[in-house]
């Protein structure tokens, strides 16, 4: 049965993804590079007010999921914990919210260069099945 949840965040401009892509070629067959994804739920925090991230990194388990890791605010700290991150790909059958997991076991590797990705902040609704 499909889940719909409530995602805050910051979405890729369509022009920006498109450069993206053709920078850093997704590996696995779903390609998602949409968002930054700030939380999912009700709004219960105001989110940092940025117009952009930093790309500074790849994380890819080989099996399926790759993320572009981001910074913003200066730090790929995300508030929770975790690691801010764009999903990049994804094999059939995996999920976006495995990055954050892929990202905590294995690290990321470095960019040779990082680049500078202007977000447009908002929400919307994802389903998950």
């Amino acid at each position: 049965m499909a889940e719909k949840r409530m995602v805050h965040g910051w979405r890729v401009a369509p022009a920006t993804r498109a450069a993206l892509l053709g920078l850093h070629p997704p590996r696995y067959e779903q390609v998602v590079a949409e968002h930054v994804t700030f939380k999912v739920g009700p709004e219960e925090s105001a989110m940092p007010e940025v117009d952009h991230c930093l790309a500074v990194g790849m994380a890819d388990d080989g099996l399926g999921v790759q993320a572009l890791v981001v910074e913003i605010g200066g730090t790929t700290d995300r508030p929770d914990g975790s690691t801010w991150h764009i999903t990049w790909s994804l094999a059939e059958g995996r999920r976006a919210k495995e990055s954050n997991d892929v990202i905590a076991a294995l690290g990321w590797q470095a960019l040779a260069e990082s680049r500078h990705i202007p977000l447009i902040p908002g929400w919307w609704t994802w389903t998950s099945s």
